[in-house]
């Protein structure tokens, strides 16, 4: 059973324990009223969004403004807003289906997700009770847009490396802050900036500031990739006098807000990647049933057949781990009072509980993705290149989500290393459970047969939590106080932890989908969820035989594989045939199928 902690689910706690399905939150779980919230929000895309997508998507400031205003008047900007402030305040799994159905409106749903998410939040979580009643409403109902300032030209992922300056004058009621943030999401539209700077040059702190502020100015927009209907601009700020009042939370915490707010933002991410993967399902599908070629429908081949089963696996498993974490972020969110004198302190911890899964969230949901836009190019072939197709477009856009909110590769740095912190606070038993496997490896005995239902999947997913634990443990010991130097290893570490969190959040979804519905219809899943665990296997072997290879030699590392060989053994399953399968469905559906 799960590491819990007043009956919650410690972050990181998956790695070391196991959790039972009925634990965690799935699709299937959604209430009529979320299910209603989601259909509103894609109503709202179709009839305000798809119409006037060329012009949205050519920069039009004043269409997105007001279609932005729209949205709020529907709704749809305030759901993670309290109620006592002008917002819904819905819980995280309603405003994560709502980001994920926002993601046909493309960049406008970056536009609106900026505003909601890494915009609005820091208010909600870090401002006082007069800044909350000052600009949440506002926010929630769209009058005013917001955009969050904490890149700069010369800092990216090292944010506290940031030069902006916040200088109190004299008589302490203002600061005057100076500097240059880049490439900042609404930036040409927005009416309120959260923007980090270092008062006095050295405490990284936040800042509320206004852009009718004097001072404030906007640079050009940014010629782009993709995301071409998002603003994205400089924001130029020269001896700007910000209200002392306008400080978020305390000087000194910026870094604290910073972090927190992108775990929230990796989160939110992840759950358009996921709208963004459904819709290139479809959009491939449907033209895989269309397309001629030979004389039959290029949805007969298997080859292309092959590629829609691996769109839809990836997408499955994406799926079960955004809810998953959205049911986290409830538990941990509930017991907040966003009336209480220290909301900020009880806000950041909550959110910091789950920031090893927000990480994971993050680079696995932006990785499928970029695969599963680019297989439907592919299905598309000659087509698929054309600006006439969207799912050019969806390709295009979906390169930035592997540099936004921390790249790819500072967040596989971040899960083990917060992984590691956590267990040195003692606050996980990630060294006991390392040191109880050594003598447990020494007396592996043959697997036996698995005849159940998913229960050598089960099995494999417990073996790759021990590779986990002992490739782990012998990083830890060899390099000590140095591993943070050696990134190819973390690297390879957050690799098997989110290939063992995406598993697991498949596994334990179909098997909650299995009790409750039989197993009958549950059969595209069961075979979704064998063939996600069986590759995720291999490639879990192929990290640790590359990790152990590069920390040992000789009799040492031929003892170390030995082990390894021990830990993988397993029957193969017939991927081609499962894949065959799950084509058919997707084919037949022409859309994600479950």
């Amino acid at each position: 059973m799960s590491k819990v902690l007043n009956d919650k689910v410690l972050g990181g706690s998956f790695i070391i324990e196991d959790i039972d399905y009925s634990r965690i939150v799935s699709p299937e779980d959604f209430t009529e009223e979320q299910r209603m919230i989601a259909q509103t929000t894609e109503d709202f895309v179709e009839t305000e969004i798809a119409p006037h997508d060329e012009a949205i998507e050519k920069l039009n400031y004043e269409l997105t403004v007001q279609k932005l205003r729209k949205a709020g008047e529907t709704g749809l900007l305030g759901a993670d807003v309290p109620e006592a402030y002008g917002g819904l305040g819905l819980d995280k799994v309603s405003s994560t289906l709502i980001s994920e159905s926002m993601t046909k409106a493309s960049a406008f749903a970056l536009s609106a997700g900026a505003h909601v998410g890494i915009g609005t939040l820091p208010i909600v979580y870090f401002g006082t009770e007069a800044q909350k009643r000052k600009y949440l409403p506002d926010l929630a109902s769209g009058e005013k847009l917001a955009a969050y300032c904490l890149t700069e030209p010369s800092s990216g992922s090292d944010a506290q490396g940031a030069k902006t300056t916040a200088m109190p004058t004299e008589d302490g009621k203002h600061y005057v802050l100076n500097g240059t943030k880049q490439f900042i999401t609404n930036a040409g539209f927005a009416d309120i900036f959260i923007v980090y700077a270092k008062v006095n040059g050295t405490d990284f702190s936040t800042f509320i500031v206004e852009r009718t502020m004097p001072g404030v100015s906007i640079g050009p927009e940014e010629k782009k990739m993709g995301i071409k209907g998002s603003s994205t601009c400089p924001l130029i700020l020269e001896d700007v006098m910000v209200p002392a009042e306008n400080l978020l939370w305390e000087i000194g915490k910026g870094h604290l807000i910073a972090f927190n707010i992108l775990n929230i933002g990796r989160f939110k991410l992840a759950a358009g990647t996921l709208g963004a993967s459904k819709d290139a399902i479809e959009l491939a599908s449907k033209y895989a049933n269309e397309r001629t070629q030979f004389g039959r429908k290029i949805s007969s081949f298997p080859l292309i057949g092959k590629k829609l089963a691996e769109m839809n696996v990836k997408t499955y498993a994406l799926e079960s781990m955004v809810y998953r974490t959205a049911g986290l972020f409830d538990e941990g969110l509930a017991e907040v009072d966003h009336a209480g004198d220290n909301v900020g302190l009880q806000a950041a911890k909550a959110i910091a509980e789950y920031q090893l899964e927000c990480s994971i969230n993050k680079v696995f949901g932006s990785e499928v993705l970029d695969f599963v836009a680019d297989e439907g190019v592919q299905i598309h072939g000659g087509y698929g290149f054309i600006q006439e197709y969207r799912i050019e477009r969806i390709y295009r856009d979906s390169r930035i989500n592997r540099i936004f909110e921390g790249t790819n590769e500072i967040n596989r740095l971040l899960i083990p290393g917060t992984l590691i912190k956590r267990a040195m606070k003692g606050e996980l038993p990630l060294m006991q459970k390392a040191m109880a496997l050594q003598s447990e490896l020494m007396e592996l005995v043959p697997g036996q047969p698995f005849e159940g239902t998913l229960e050598q999947e089960t099995h494999l997913l417990g073996m790759a939590k021990k590779i986990f634990l002992m490739v782990g443990a012998q990083a830890v010991q060899k390099y000590q106080m140095k591993l943070e130097q050696e990134q190819e290893i973390l690297s390879h570490l957050a690799d098997i932890m989110i290939s063992v969190f995406a598993a697991e959040s498949a596994l334990l979804r179909t098997r909650k989908l299995i009790a409750k519905s039989g197993e009958a219809k549950a059969a595209t899943a069961v075979a979704m969820t064998q063939v996600f665990v069986h590759e995720e296997f291999a490639k879990i072997e192929g990290w640790a035989k590359e990790a152990l290879s590069a920390m040992e030699s000789g009799d040492m590392l031929r003892t170390q594989l030995s082990v390894l060989k021990k830990l993988t053994r397993k029957t193969p399953v017939d991927t081609i045939g499962l894949k065959r399968q799950i084509a058919a469905k997707v084919i037949e559906a022409e859309k994600y199928v479950v």
